[in-house]
């Protein structure tokens, strides 16, 4: 080995290379390197606004240098800037003693400006989606450690989906985040220009086992607070008097100023019935007249299906880990934890709460008063329409207590017709038990068949979700291309 690099620091003729030559050789080894490289994989063809951007650059890079080329290092900077390659100093105003104590260089310390409308902190509306290799899913206002700009903070997202009801569109809470789809969501935190990509984590430390990354998504726009987020409300109330169809209605609001603003509502009762908030009733806290298509009863149940507003929370926590030892990161930085991370530290079981439990419904059959007719109505009445109902009389009559003695013919044929309908009450039992035995296979049989066909919908749903997924992140691509380039 040591005769072979010996060989190489001289030429043909013997004598030793010079500085030059060799790195000369050393360059030309890695051109070819690079251009072996370049043809493994770089053999796709560029697009056209590929080209067109790097024929841009190439133009600007040598109008510049035929332009400033013979000026001095100083002059070009002032004109150009610095350029790529070279060494600067940075003075940092305002920076934490604790940065500069800590100061470790095997960290990687990025540098970045922040514009004006960048430092300002308000409501962002993002579209968020849990990342297909995160085991759980999300949780509405659980707190989430973005990586969104040049920031890391911790803060609540307010999860929703729009809906359209009625021709009205709704941003409606929901408690968790889908399985394969995006949402939306509200947060806190620094302004952000629309089209910046996040990610999201719910812890920072390494000892957590499996993936870390939480979600991904996009800044959608700049709400301010105005998206409303909404969810459903759902009130219950009971008559108090009942009138034709006209009832006041007690239980749903506690003052009159509630009702005023539900003026004008449609509510409905359990058996059916639609209706109308009218107005307030004057000395009752709460009670309101109602009007109904038809005469509800004492014991209807009266129920206002609405919305009501959700606000997001202002919490921003910003994630202050380099001012911490690099062996006690995470002593540097407190996160807010889950109710769930709590709970497990403390040993505490998940609250059960009795009136939350599903419990099967028991309602007893209501009975309802049979129909009197007077008798001086009866007797206007044709006999068509006259009830025909026989009275049960208390005593038996002569018919129900005479004795019935059977002719010997007689009592034969009555032998004879309750074998019969012996012999076919049990072939009718038969036939009942078979038909049973036959309905519980084909039950089994199309529960096995609808269990392949469940299994065959997920895949082709999480295919669809998957499809639409990435048909959205391409159109979000090429719609940021195009505002680069306008």
């Amino acid at each position: 080995g040591e005769g072979d690099a010996g060989d190489q620091d001289v030429d043909e003729d013997g004598n030793p290379k010079s500085e030059a030559d060799l790195q000369a050789e050393l360059m030309k080894k890695k051109l070819e390197k690079k251009k072996h490289f370049d043809s493994s994989y770089d053999g796709v063809e560029e697009n056209e606004e590929l080209a067109a951007e790097r024929a841009q650059l190439d133009a600007q890079r040598k109008l510049n240098v035929d332009e400033f080329g013979a000026d001095d290092d100083d002059d070009r900077r002032q004109y150009l800037g610095i350029e790529p390659g070279n060494y600067v100093r940075v003075k940092i105003v305002g920076m934490p003693c604790e940065f500069v104590r800590n100061f470790d260089p095997r960290r990687v310390v990025l540098l970045g400006g922040l514009t004006a409308q960048e430092t300002n902190f308000g409501f962002i509306q993002v579209r968020i989606k849990k990342h297909r290799w995160h085991k759980k899913i999300l949780k509405n206002n659980d707190p989430l450690i973005f990586s969104l700009g040049w920031r890391r903070f911790q803060t609540m997202p307010l999860l929703s989906l729009k809906t359209v009801v009625a021709g009205e569109e709704r941003n409606r809470m929901i408690k968790y985040t889908p399985e394969h789809m995006h949402c939306f969501a509200q947060i806190y935190g620094p302004i952000t220009p629309p089209n910046t990509g996040f990610i999201g984590f719910q812890t920072l430390g390494g000892e957590t086992p499996g993936f870390r990354v939480a979600a991904t998504g996009v800044v959608t726009e700049l709400d301010g607070g105005q998206a409303k987020v909404v969810k459903k409300l759902k009130l219950v109330g009971e008559p108090q008097k009942v009138f034709k169809n006209t009832c006041f209605v007690k239980g749903m609001f506690t003052s009159p100023l509630e009702v005023a603003k539900f003026e004008g509502a449609s509510i409905r009762t359990v058996s059916g019935i639609r209706g109308q908030v009218k107005r307030a009733i004057k000395g009752e806290n709460g009670v309101f007249r109602a009007t109904f298509e038809d005469k509800v009863l004492t014991s209807d149940i009266i129920f206002l299906r609405s919305w009501v507003q959700v606000f997001p929370q202002r919490f921003y926590n910003p994630v202050t880990s380099l001012l911490a030892p690099s062996d006690r990161l995470a002593e540097g930085w407190r996160k807010m934890k889950t109710v769930g991370e709590i709970r497990r530290q403390k040993n505490e079981p998940v609250p059960v709460e009795k009136d939350s439990l599903y419990k099967p419904i028991e309602r007893k059959p209501r009975k309802f008063n049979s129909l009197k007719v007077p008798r001086a109505l009866q007797a206007q009445l044709p006999f068509a329409s006259k009830p025909k109902n026989e009275v049960k009389k208390r005593e038996q009559t002569y018919q129900a207590k005479r004795a019935v003695v059977m002719e010997p013919g007689e009592r034969k044929v009555h032998t004879l017709m309750q074998k019969i309908a012996t012999i076919r009450n049990d072939k009718v039992k038969k036939r009942k038990d078979a038909q049973q035995q036959r309905k519980v296979m084909l039950e089994k049989k199309l529960s096995k068949q609808n269990e392949s066909l469940n299994e065959y919908r997920k895949d082709e749903k999480k295919k669809r979700f998957r499809k639409e997924g990435k048909d959205q992140a391409r159109a979000d691509y090429k719609r940021q291309k195009s505002q680069a380039f306008e």
